[in-house]
């Protein structure tokens, strides 16, 4: 039989993974056994997710039907519509809906079929939580760039006395400061007296809740249910109920701008750029393992440093876990075999490329501290420096609600909430919309490029053969006056042959970079839903300050506060929309320059082999 649920009160998902209830409704349950305090089921619409545990009861005997159904024989696909039909879900759940203190800790999430009681995959992870958005990536294992080497000493430099205790703040020459006094730093909080921690342990009721006329401000914003939500992960949530609290150096600012477009992040005021030259294939262990180093060149210090993709890999986790409001690219994909090719080798370095190029190109992610140490410190020379900014870099204090900390905006600017509100929805719809162009053109071009490899490669040179053909059988004719009409002939079989070849090679010269475009763009796209979902989570908490404040529940210093912080995101995330929006028009407009010289070149080779072809006839 199958396990059932009976859903005891209205629950309104508000993150993805989430199903809504309705009270009365019939749930088909996964399993019985909660994750702390969480259920997987499927709703009566359909939908499958999660739902908190303490807002159904699960039905332990048959369900009976309703008078007048029926009986056992009415149809089973009305088994879960209540009599009289569905209410319509209320805009947002009674002030005296709290969740429970059961909300598991975002470190205890397992995704289903992933460790969960009953197998199954409900709950796909997005693109973000397989690459590293809003800081759940996790590094692949049981690729060509294990961790086996010097990077896995836990004995390091920086791990001594000193170095990140008692307040201090490590930097990469070795120094380090107190807490209190430093130069160039400051303390900045967020903490107010919002008794965020004052939770109903229970199920919320339907009665309303009576509040003594001396009660004003006894209402609180409530927290997420599902706390393995992106807003709740990246510590936006934390953020903007003002719960950060931490020092902030002058250089961990992250400043946002008013430009002529709006909000955007102030310049790099030292651009650069970094080539990415000399794969070599490299071996360790007396030959035992062997990996591919490239020697990269920033253009600021011109000082090569070697990197393994492995180096590549450990900083995109270290920067996608900082920055929840930024899209950092992903990086080309890993292969378990064939690492050692050439054709393979030359595709990575190329999308390593352009993975650099972004990251050269972007205001905010060029000057962090960690990818800075990553271009410039030479790693096999000065072992121990490298070891301290890499240690660094993962005890940093500016990650989940603090990085909100580093975020400075236009002072006396302020943002229409639903002007911020219809510029995001706009930029869903259109990433939206771009992933599926990008999506259909990748696929067409793909298509393309192997009909170029194979099929126009071998139709030429079927024609090609034809040619010849007909010049072998001319040549049985012995006429002297013919031997120059059989010697064109074949030459023009022959120049069908190379245009075959060049049909073949020519998608590596326009159609092959398009892809890695395409391909470094679709991460791009797949980063912003859980971007948007953290400002998204700031503009509700928004609405429910407001709320509280209409009704007498909030004081409006405290909803100011909220409404404020949740400013700092908005500012920072259409920054970045504006960032993306810039960088798109110049990728672009290169790319499409560079496809088109490339297919008049290649049309230009082929017109000159015809020509050479019909030349030979000249003297016949």
């Amino acid at each position: 039989m199958a396990l059932r649920a009976r859903a005891l009160y209205d629950f309104r998902s508000e993150n993805p993974g989430e199903i809504s209830l309705r009270e009365h409704e019939v749930l088909s349950l996964c399993s019985e056994q909660d994750i702390e305090g969480w259920l997987e089921g499927v709703n009566s619409r359909g939908d499958r997710g999660l739902f908190p545990a303490s807002y159904v009861q699960v039905i332990r005997g048959p369900e009976p039907g309703p008078a007048g159904d029926g009986g056992a024989g009415a149809p089973a696909r009305y088994a879960n519509v209540p009599p009289g039909g569905f209410e319509p879900l209320p805009a947002a759940p009674p002030a005296s809906f709290k969740p429970s203190q059961q909300t598991p800790p975002p470190s205890t999430f397992q995704p289903p079929g992933a460790g969960f009681p009953y197998g199954g995959g409900a709950l796909q992870p997005s693109p973000q939580q397989l690459y590293g958005g809003g800081g759940g990536y996790q590094a692949s294992q049981g690729s060509d760039d294990d961790w086996d080497d010097e990077w896995d000493d836990t004995s390091t430099v920086a791990d001594e006395p000193g170095a990140l205790g008692s307040g201090a703040y490590p930097d990469f020459d070795g120094s380090s400061s107190g807490a209190g006094g430093a130069a160039g730093r400051y303390r900045l909080s967020t903490r107010s007296d919002l008794s965020l921690g004052s939770r109903r342990s229970t199920a919320p009721t339907h009665h309303p809740q009576h509040h003594p006329s001396g009660a004003k401000s006894s209402a609180t914003v409530s927290r997420n249910l599902n706390r393995f939500s992106t807003f709740v992960k990246s510590g936006g949530e934390a953020f903007v109920l003002g719960e950060a609290s931490g020092f902030v150096k002058d250089g961990d600012k992250l400043c946002v701008v008013l430009g002529p477009y709006g909000p955007e992040w102030q310049e790099n005021p030292y651009p650069f750029q970094c080539t990415i030259d000399d794969p070599t294939k490299q071996t360790k262990f007396k030959g035992m393992k062997s990996y591919i180093s490239y020697k990269l060149v920033p253009t600021h210090t011109q000082v090569p440093v070697h990197r393994r993709y492995k180096h590549f890999d450990w900083l995109y986790a270290r920067l996608a876990e900082k920055f929840p409001v930024i899209s950092v690219p992903h990086l080309p994909e890993k292969q378990a075999t064939g690492r050692f090719e050439e054709d393979f080798i030359s595709k990575r370095r190329k999308g390593l490329i352009w993975w650099m190029n972004h990251m050269a190109s972007h205001p905010v992610l060029a000057q962090c501290d960690v990818f800075q140490h990553f271009l410039t410190c030479p790693s096999s020379t000065d072992e121990k420096a490298w070891k301290q900014g890499k240690r660094k870099a993962e005890k940093d204090e500016m990650v989940g609600a603090n990085f909100f900390l580093t975020l400075s905006t236009p002072p006396a600017a302020a943002l229409d909430l639903q002007e911020v509100e219809s510029k995001i929805d706009g930029f869903k719809s259109f990433t939206k919309k771009m992933d599926d162009s990008a999506l259909q053109l990748n696929h067409t071009a793909n298509e393309f490029a192997r009909k170029q490899v194979t099929g126009f490669k071998k139709e030429y040179q079927k024609v090609g053969q034809s040619f010849r053909g007909l010049s072998q059988a001319f040549e049985l004719d012995q006429q002297a006056f013919s031997a120059g009409l059989n010697q064109a002939i074949a030459f023009t079989g022959d120049a069908y042959d190379a245009i075959g070849e060049l049909f073949a090679d020519q998608p590596r010269q326009d159609l092959d970079p398009v892809m890695d475009l395409l391909a470094l763009y679709q991460g791009h796209l797949a980063n912003f839903p859980d971007i948007i979902h953290v400002q998204k989570g700031a503009l509700t908490k928004v609405k429910e300050s407001r709320r509280h404040v209409e009704e007498g529940k909030m004081e409006v210093q405290k909803a100011d506060g909220i409404q404020d912080r949740c400013n700092t995101i908005s500012f920072a995330t259409l920054a970045e929309i504006h960032h993306f929006h810039q960088i798109r028009v110049r990728d672009f407009k290169s790319q499409m320059q560079h496809f088109l010289q490339q297919q008049i070149i290649f049309f230009q080779k082929v017109t000159q082999k015809l020509e050479e072809a019909l030349h030979k006839y000249d003297s016949v």
